[in-house]
């Protein structure tokens, strides 16, 4: 290979070495070389010199006596000031002393003066210097704007020079370029003399001089500085050292991190690896360059070869690399010795240096770029809990194609990047999500996600961590961070424990009225369980309800079919149409299921009155009273978001003879608005709407009313006149003007519901304001039977030991019609929040009669750590025990309870998420095993119903009670007004027969909470369900016997659209919590209580949830083959009930007689829709004040209550004629239903 190299190299330089070599050998030439000659060697080929005389030696001169001078001058400097120092040293110490006697011997004064005066010099002297060694400093520093912008603009000359010296390396080595012609020299001049004055700067403001002048930046200037100004002098250029320039490329971190562009570590340290790497790279090439384009010294440069710098640049490449082609080489001894050591440095440089910094850029977070908002789109942050469940669930609620268009761009941040299966899911949903790698605890990162822009910030949490205490805690850090930031923005999050709501409190930019809401699992999974206990299925209902499910067709007539028509609905809410104004929220109901196919059952209602002018409720079933107001925001049932636009598209000239709602649309007329309209025309057409008649053939105004109008709409608003009977309204205008009819007399004009000859429509007051005077006259000032708000059953705080029972004491009371909660739990555990599952159940709502005891089952050490929050509540007990012993079961009577509710409050850390349920799966299994003989009360448990005020007409008394009482042997201490489907003794019940199998266990209402969806089939061991179906669809489920915390998932995404549904999900399934009790229980932990007053006990009149049973009753000619159509109608407009949903049994399509007693739910039946007997309805009931005049408060061991529901009489019978329409086609199939039953 040398010898190779060696015949390439005589063929490389043959011209030049042949000139050479003659013109040595011609002794006879006159021309003789002298002895400047051998010093300073020649070429023919420079171009600027006849003689060929290279000028190298001047430049590199000039750069060693500028480098030498300089640092010869300093040692000089610092070693005589040294010696002055020492010679000066005794002096002082004789000054010193020689001052010490003078203080002793003489005056104060005198010595000071003195010393004043000789110390004047020098202080001002080092002022001087320090000022302007201090304006230095500022100068070259990145302190100021002034010093980062001249720190930048060096950096940015520096390489423009290296760039001109790019260009320059094409020309040869020495060159004559004449200065005024040749723009790159005049260029390079400007930035030398730029570079000089801050070379100046720099040694003004260094504080040790001699390493100052020792630094790679100053070593640069002294190489490259000072020969341009000796190329100027001597008209001829060397290119020589100036490739050093490509040093400065160190800084290029430092200047990065002048501008704020690097802020990371991790890319500082990438920077500063590549700018090393790079610059001692090009500047090795550079040396390469030059020695090999020059040739060695002592070999009169005459074994140089012609290498571009980019080739060398390509040489230092392949040699750091060591693999070394071979094609480029290097030929001089400089560069070869050179070579040698380069190789060393280069090789440990290129084997360190290259993988780190592989690492670094692989190691570079994949997501750590910023958001780019898109003009006319929004987006949200999600954050907190971000994993593959978590996301995939909210994803698939929040993308349903159900809420039509979502324009929203979700941005995923979380502090770990996602898994394989994670970062699949979001690059299926690449249009509409992004993720960045973050926390939100970091305000940077905050910025990178936009979060100052974002519509709203929703913050997941981990509702299977084994501390739900400090998940909460982390997440309200998270909110803390966010508003810290930005105050405005709008947060969602969820809360495992509702005690953990306080602290949101606590953030003053926290604002519930801004949009900020906090949706507490806990809270919100026992108000589910809580409502199942007073209508069994409704928790499956409202899950399925604000969850956004598409509609999956099965042809087969099984339960599966209506079951899964009803969870296409979902919650929707939408602007009422002006055409609905002055109308009754009734009516508006009727009308828009009928007509529109859609199920109207609350709106958004701001009081018409001075003193709650300002006040916005959502209110539920409000009853006739409410009229409907321009813009009212209703609450609609239905499939799809679209059928939802029909109520605010309604137009009653253009659509009241249109029976297909599909056809329903924005119309193009110009309806006169209601606000434009007079007062005659407002009640016309709503006795229109509510007579079906046109305009010319109504009848319901009566020719003196169109006289008095004037003083009609001038005494009284149209939103605050009855007009569902326009009729009724307008004559008992004739007779009394409105403002002064008092309730009394309101009673005698039939508007009340005691009213034997009248329906329950009536005049109320406002529902914000104050009751009827029914409730005033029984105010007891003494007795504090609520709570603050009114809103719950209150009663004075009672010890623990009071509330606990034993197995013969249970045994004693002989419990019956109450709630069994099962709870399993000790001290270490988790607490679950109990209140929340005690306060639904005691809603002042409720008549105290009515409310149904309470029996804790579970480890008493934890029960007394939640009692603090209990021990408010009326009829609440506690047996201590364990739900898998089957006698403490037995001693509360289980059996005859009306719902058994099994929680668990243990965390269970397993591997196998199968194991987190064991506890409540196995008393589930355990109680569904245990078998009993009380067969009434099995029954009365399995299916029940209540018979609404004046619905039975059996009883003697017109009690809604009587006949409907257990036997005397079986004490109930609640006396509530529900039928079952054994609706009096000797009365027959249809597809239901009294075999032994119904003593069992299994016919035992129950809900069993569970952590683990899957964990589902094991629960019911006759279903089919597979192991990977959705909760939704399993049988345990649909039947509304477990409930899962995943199914509140849904609440994050429907909150975001819509913060209504959140409120009224609240409302109905809490009881009546509101933000102001909130508030109260925040400061106390606990239930205030308070005296009665009007405004506190107009808070009882709201609706709630109960379930109709169609067996007996007005309505029992419907249950035979009616539509559901009709029954919404007549129960609407003759008791004010909303109907929204059938519990049925499973197998109540088949005709088989022995039938499987679990029902399953269906979710807003349409019209047409067949009843069976057995159905029970999901109703929403309104508020009797009269229910529990007479009653007398009783307790859950009372034995007194059976004789005293026979008193009460407080509800109105129905005319006997609403019983005799029954076709005889119901009569024959009852019949033959009952020759097919067994009895034992």
């Amino acid at each position: 290979m040398l010898a190779v190299a060696d015949g390439n190299g005589s063929y490389g330089s043959s011209p030049r070495m042949t000139n050479n070599i003659n013109f040595n050998k011609n002794t006879d030439s006159s021309v003789s070389i002298s002895k400047m000659d051998l010093i300073i060697p020649f070429s023919p080929e420079v171009p600027c010199d006849n003689n060929g005389q290279r000028m190298w030696w001047a430049f590199l001169a000039s750069s060693m006596v500028t480098f030498f001078g300089g640092l010869f001058i300093i040692l000089l400097w610092r070693t005589l000031k040294y010696l002055w120092t020492v010679c000066c040293h005794c002096n002082i110490k004789n000054k010193e002393a020689q001052k010490v006697n003078n203080h002793m011997n003489s005056q104060a004064d005198g010595p000071t003066k003195n010393q004043n005066d000789k110390e004047e010099a020098p202080v001002s002297e080092v002022g001087w210097m320090t000022s302007v060694k201090d304006w230095a400093g500022v100068m070259i520093s990145a302190q100021t704007l002034t010093g980062r912008v001249l720190v930048v603009l060096v950096f940015a000359l520096s390489i423009g020079a290296l760039g001109i010296y790019f260009i320059d390396s094409s020309d040869p080595i020495e060159s004559c370029p004449n200065f005024y012609k040749d723009f790159t020299l005049q260029i390079d001049m400007a930035f030398n003399v730029f570079f000089l004055l801050y070379f100046g700067l720099r040694f003004i403001a260094a504080n040790d001089k001699l390493w100052f002048w020792l630094e790679v930046n100053s070593v640069v200037d002294f190489f490259t500085v000072p020969p341009v100004f000796v190329s100027v002098y001597l008209n001829r250029s060397w290119l020589g050292l100036r490739f050093l320039r490509a040093l400065r490329l160190i800084q290029f971190s430092e200047i990065l991190q002048f501008l704020n562009i690097l802020k990371t570590s991790n890319s500082i340290k990438l920077v500063n690896l590549c700018s090393i790497f790079i610059s001692t790279w090009l500047t090795a090439a550079g040396f390469i360059h030059l020695v090999e384009n020059s040739g060695d010294p002592w070999e009169n440069f005459q074994n140089s070869q012609q290498l571009s710098y980019w080739e060398c640049v390509y040489l230092l490449m392949v040699t750091m690399s060591t693999v070394g082609y071979g094609d480029v080489y290097a030929r001089t001894t400089l560069g070869r010795l050179f070579m040698v050591f380069f190789i060393l440095g280069g090789l440990a440089m290129f084997a360190s240096y290259v993988p780190e910094i592989i690492e670094l850029i692989g190691n570079r977070k994949k997501y750590g770029g910023s958001y780019s908002a898109v003009n006319g789109r929004k987006h949200i942050v999600v954050c907190g809990h971000i994993t593959l469940e978590s996301v995939s669930n909210f994803l698939k609620d929040f993308l349903h194609k159900d809420r039509d268009d979502v324009n929203v761009e979700i941005v995923f941040l979380h502090n770990i990047s996602p898994n394989l299966e994670l970062e699949a899911l979001f690059k299926r949903h690449f249009t509409q999500v992004e993720f960045y790698q973050g926390s939100v605890l970091n305000p940077h990162d905050l910025a990178r996600v936009k979060i100052e822009s974002a519509d709203a910030c929703l913050i997941l949490a981990n509702k299977y961590c084994a501390d739900p205490d400090a998940e909460d805690a982390s997440n309200i850090m998270r909110v803390i961070s966010i508003k810290n930031y930005h105050p405005k923005i709008r947060i969602i999050t969820q809360m495992l424990q509702y005690h953990n709501k306080a602290h949101l409190l606590n953030i003053p930019s926290w604002n519930w009225k801004e949009g900020d809401d906090a949706i507490c699992l806990a809270e919100l999974k026992a108000g589910f369980i809580a409502q199942s206990c007073l209508a069994q299925g409704l928790s499956t209902m409202l899950a399925n309800l604000f969850s956004m499910r598409s509609y999956i067709k099965i042809e087969e007539d099984t339960w599966q079919k209506y079951y899964l028509e009803g969870v296409a609905n979902e919650m929707y809410t939408e602007y009422l149409s002006s055409a609905f104004v002055g109308l009754s929220f009734p009516t508006v109901c009727e009308l828009c299921y009928v007509k529109l196919k859609l199920l109207l059952i609350a709106i958004e209602y701001k009081s018409e009155q001075r003193e709650s002018r300002s006040r916005k409720r959502i209110l539920i079933n409000p009853g006739n009273h409410v009229k409907m107001q321009e813009g009212t925001l209703g609450f609609f049932i239905a499939s799809d978001a679209k059928e939802v636009k029909r109520a605010f598209f309604y137009c009653k000239a253009c659509h009241d003879d249109i029976t297909d709602p599909k056809r329903i649309k924005k119309c193009g007329c110009k309806r006169m608005t209601y606000s434009k309209m007079s007062v005659y025309k407002r009640m016309k057409l709503a006795c229109c709407f509510d007579c079906g008649r046109s305009e010319h053939d109504c009848s319901c105004m009566s020719g003196s009313v169109h006289s008095n109008m004037d003083s009609l709409q001038r005494a009284f608003p149209l939103s605050s006149v009855s007009v569902h009977d326009c009729s009724t309204s307008l004559r008992a205008f004739e007779e009394e003007h409105p403002s002064t009819l008092s309730p009394k007399k309101k009673q005698r004009n039939g508007g009340m519901r005691n009213s034997p000859n009248c329906s329950p429509k009536m005049m109320r007051h406002d529902p914000l304001l104050i009751p009827g005077n029914e409730q005033i006259e029984n105010m007891d000032a003494s007795v504090k039977r609520y709570d603050s708000t009114g809103m719950f059953h209150w009663c004075p705080s009672k010890d623990i030991e009071k509330a606990i029972l034993t197995r013969s004491e249970a045994s004693m009371t002989v419990l019956s019609g109450h709630v069994v909660v099962c709870i399993f739990g000790d001290v270490t555990s988790a607490l679950v929040g109990l209140r929340n599952l005690v306060m639904p159940l005691r809603a002042s709502n409720f008549h105290y009669h009515e409310l149904k005891p309470i029996v804790f089952v579970g480890s008493l050490d934890y029960l007394r750590r939640e009692w603090e929050t209990l021990h408010n509540f009326p009829k609440v007990s506690i047996l201590p025990g364990t739900p898998l012993s089957r006698a403490d079961l037995r001693a509360v009577n289980i059996n005859l309870c009306d719902m058994c509710v099994i929680l668990s409050a243990n965390q269970n850390n397993i591997d196998d998420a199968s194991l987190q349920d064991k506890e409540c799966i196995l008393a589930t299994l355990n109680i569904k095993s245990m078998q009993f003989d009380d067969s009434i009360g099995v029954l009365q448990a399995n299916s029940q119903g209540f018979t609404p005020p004046g619905m039975d007409r059996s009883s003697p008394d017109n009690s809604p009670v009587h006949g409907l009482v257990r036997q005397a042997s079986i004490t109930t201490g609640s006396n509530i007004p529900i039928i079952t489907e054994l609706a009096k003794p000797g009365k027959l019940l249809p597809l239901v027969s009294f075999s032994q199998e119904k003593n069992s266990g299994n016919n035992i209402q129950m809900i069993t909470e569970l952590v683990n969806d899957s964990n589902v089939q094991f629960l019911d061991q006759d279903d089919d369900d597979d192991p990977d179906t959705e909760l939704y669809l399993t049988q345990p489920f649909a039947c509304g016997t477990a409930f899962a915390i995943s199914v509140l998932d849904s609440l994050m995404s429907a909150t975001y659209f819509n913060d209504n549904i959140l409120t009224l999900i609240r409302t109905l399934v809490t009881g009546g919590a509101t933000p102001e009790l909130e508030g109260l229980l925040a400061e106390e932990n606990a239930l205030r209580g308070g005296y009665s007053t009007p405004q506190t006990l107009a808070n009882r009149d709201r609706c709630r949830v109960a379930q109709l049973a169609l067996y007996d009753g007005p309505f029992a000619d419907l249950g035979d083959g009616g539509c559901y159509g009709d029954l919404f109608c007549k129960a609407l407009k003759t008791y004010n009930m909303l109907c929204f949903g059938i519990y049925r049994l499973r197998d109540a399509h088949l005709s088989t007689p022995g039938q499987c007693t679990k029902r399953y739910v269906i979710t807003n039946p349409p019209y047409e829709f067949e009843l069976v007997p057995t159905d029970l309805i999901f109703c929403l009931m309104q508020f009797d004040h009269n229910a529990g005049q007479s009653r007398v408060s009783l307790s859950h061991s009372s034995h007194s209550s059976h004789s005293s529901s026979k008193k009460c009489s407080s509800v109105h019978s129905i005319p006997a004629t609403n019983r005799q329409n029954r076709s005889s086609k119901a009569r024959e199939a009852r019949d033959k239903q009952k020759k097919e039953m067994v009895y034992r």
